[in-house]
């Protein structure tokens, strides 16, 4: 498959076999040699970087509670619920001025990829999250009950 076709909001773009051994890795006391993703060429660049385990591991991302494994692995599993404006509406800003696509390109995208792969694989984790958060830079509530929670476990 050509990178120009890989469809990068489906979870199968993420090699889950690494992200599985590395964060095993990390609850392990080990570090790791995370990959670096280059949007310049759109694979991964020979660089990488070493991340040392740590008392609290985070890992972000749209897909962090799609496998079964990752979800097992998991302390405290949290989904940020955004809503789908501010989702596309972020994509624009970062796709048109951080990695030079077309306005008519990133919403292109966004109907036939980025909405049918949430809707189908982002959206429907929320069921696995132990807290759901609805987004807002001001949420300070969440981020306190979050806080206090990752404190206790630190314990």
């Amino acid at each position: 498959m050509k990178k120009e076709k890989t469809n990068f909001d489906h979870p199968n773009a993420i090699d889950m076999k690494l992200l599985i051994y590395d964060l095993e890795q990390l609850l392990l006391g080990n570090a790791i040699e995370e990959p670096i993703y280059d949007f310049k060429i759109n694979s991964r660049s020979k660089n990488t970087e070493i991340i040392g385990p740590g008392d609290v591991i985070i890992l972000d991302g749209i897909f962090a509670l799609e496998n079964p494994i990752i979800r097992e692995l998991s302390t405290i599993k949290i989904f940020v619920d955004t809503d789908s404006d501010t989702r596309l509406l972020r994509r624009i800003k970062r796709d048109v001025s951080f990695r030079n696509r077309t306005l008519d390109s990133v919403l292109q995208q966004y109907a036939l990829t980025v909405k049918p792969m949430h809707d189908a694989f982002v959206e429907p984790t929320k069921r696995y999250a132990d807290i759901i958060i609805p987004f807002d830079f001001h949420n300070t509530v969440a981020i306190d009950i979050i806080a206090t929670k990752i404190k206790a476990i630190i314990k």
